[in-house]
């Protein structure tokens, strides 16, 4: 007799709750786990572990479940926990609070970690709300608890999710028996019927792809780089990276792609760090062009600063991506509205125009201009080189954390006060708290990317391991894995004589957003660099730092 066969009021039941690092799709990882063993709408055995995943964790997630990315760095690979709770659901019934979600994130877990997911039977707790606590308008999990009697102790945490969720279960379960008989039964009228049906009639639908005719992924390594799948001509379909290139090339067959079919071999390129793995499927994925990465995936939220200086009056602008070409880009940076706010601040403070690239002719100044707060180069009469000193101040004003810019504002503020303007100190005063609470806000790095001329070392996630970086003007002149440690002075000459300007080849302008933003997240060792600097002096940093 199968499972599903099974009388219902004798079965034993397993709620789970999953802690996830919040991504979308193929990119979600379980970071807790959380399970209760249930028999007799008794609570009996545990399950209970943090679990280390390979995407960082966005700071909403940490603050949603107070679970910091230290907690999930020092903890067990997801091999050992997700096999116990296998054994645990062998033969049982899995509960869970909007299950559909729990069992896809535990089902693309297994598979990341080549193991067999059990397949249990599935229950879901909202569902069985819908139909047997009606009246229950908000069915989010500790309301939910609350309108049945029971006491919450706490929230979005695996284990005390996953006890709330099977006390709603046995709160709920005598309903359910005496609506059915059998475990397939109960499956059946909890289901989803319309949303199920209308995931089987669509053809845009796959079924995963059988084991036996997966490439073999056995020699790849957990280790971080770049894996390549390619199709029986050798050519490639799939470039992806990760920092552990085993578990994640796994993942892709839990939710085919329509590639995956096709890929009949996998080859890789160890790397020492994640950025190292970065830098190397930008560049792979440039190169070859393969079907399978329709697109490269920004998901840092980063943004930049930018002046685009192809024009005799250039603008700040806030945008996504750095311009390339002869241009000042300032990031990267999180916040869009305080970005927007300190542009805003800088053109006033510096009289810049607003007006847009395409510059209007007016006969008369703008309202800014009225102001005192624009230049107006639209009456046609103002010398560029006028209007290019005050830009070259205010983005010289931006660098150093904002403390420029606020020794600025203390500079007007005392020219005020000495001539007895109080108004306008007035003003300034309230300009330069405002200053203060948008630098405040803005995450990122404060300062012009071609300003950063420095060796960076990227470590691997577990061993001693490093990936160096020679950033020159902004753009990777020179990286690799820190194998040979003696030749460091000489790439740091070599790569010291390619930088000589600020300029960003369109080519580069993706790879430079990828460096930044994952220097600007991770803080690593760095060592500043400029054209004189002694070479011997940065072997010497990297000798004491990578001992």
């Amino acid at each position: 007799m199968s499972l599903r066969e099974a009388e219902l009021r004798t079965a034993e039941f397993v709620a789970v709750d999953v802690e996830t690092n919040g991504r979308p799709g193929e990119d979600c990882e379980i970071t807790e786990l959380g399970a209760v063993l249930v028999g007799g709408c008794e609570l009996h055995d545990e399950l209970e572990s943090l679990l280390r995943v390979e995407r960082p964790l966005s700071r909403g997630i940490e603050r949603l479940t107070g679970i910091t990315q230290a907690m999930v760095d020092a903890a067990p690979a997801p091999g050992a926990p997700l096999a116990r709770l296998g054994e645990l659901l062998s033969s049982r019934v899995l509960v869970a609070h909007s299950a559909s979600f729990d069992s896809r994130a535990l089902r693309q877990g297994f598979e990341r970690a080549g193991l067999d997911w059990p397949d249990p039977p599935l229950i879901c707790t909202i569902a069985m709300a819908r139909r047997y606590a009606p009246l229950a308008g908000d069915r989010k999990l500790a309301t939910l608890a609350a309108s049945l009697g029971i006491e919450v102790d706490a929230v979005h945490r695996a284990l005390p999710d996953a006890r709330t969720c099977a006390r709603i279960f046995c709160a709920l379960f005598p309903r359910l028996c005496a609506s059915v008989q059998t475990i397939g039964e109960a499956c059946e009228l909890l289901a989803p019927r319309r949303r199920r049906r209308a995931r089987q009639d669509s053809p845009r639908r796959r079924s995963p792809v059988p084991r036996e005719r997966r490439p073999d992924l056995s020699d790849l390594p957990e280790d971080p780089g770049v894996y390549v799948f390619r199709d029986e001509r050798g050519k490639p379909l799939y470039v992806g990276k990760s920092v552990s290139v085993r578990s994640r090339a796994r993942s892709h067959f839990c939710a085919p792609s329509g590639w995956t079919e096709r890929a009949e071999v996998v080859d890789y390129v160890s790397t020492s760090s994640e950025l190292g793995a970065l830098v190397l499927e930008n560049r792979l994925i440039k190169r070859w062009r393969p079907p399978g990465n329709v697109r490269l995936k920004r998901s840092d939220g980063y943004l930049y600063i930018r002046c685009r200086l192809d024009i005799a009056f250039p603008i700040l602008e806030v945008a996504r991506e750095p311009a390339p070409g002869l241009a000042i880009n300032v990031g990267p940076l999180r916040g869009r509205e305080a970005a927007a706010e300190l542009v805003e601040q800088l053109n006033s403070l510096f009289g810049l125009r607003r007006c847009g690239r395409a510059l209007p002719t007016r006969d008369h100044p703008s309202a800014y201009g009225q102001m005192g707060r624009c230049l107006s180069p639209c009456l046609r009469d103002l010398d560029p080189n006028v209007y290019r000193r005050r830009l070259d101040e205010a983005l010289a004003a931006v660098g150093d954390g904002g403390s420029d810019l606020l020794a600025v504002v203390d500079r007007q503020l005392r020219e005020a006060a000495a001539a007895q303007l109080y108004e306008r100190a007035a003003v300034l005063v309230r300009r330069r708290e405002r200053l203060e609470r948008v630098i405040g806000r803005l995450s990122g790095v404060l300062e012009a990317t071609h300003a950063r001329t420095r060796l960076v070392l990227a470590r691997h996630p577990a061993k001693p391991a490093w990936d160096a970086f020679w950033l020159v003007q902004g753009r990777v002149a020179d990286w690799g894995q820190l194998t040979d440690r003696g030749r460091v002075a000489e790439r740091t000459r070599a790569a010291l004589a390619l930088g000589k300007t600020p300029s960003v080849p369109p080519e580069e302008v993706d790879e430079v957003r990828i460096v930044h933003a994952w220097v600007a997240s991770h803080e690593p060792p760095r060592y500043e660099l400029t054209a004189e600097a002694d070479a011997e002096a940065a072997a010497r940093w990297v000798h004491d730092v990578a001992a």
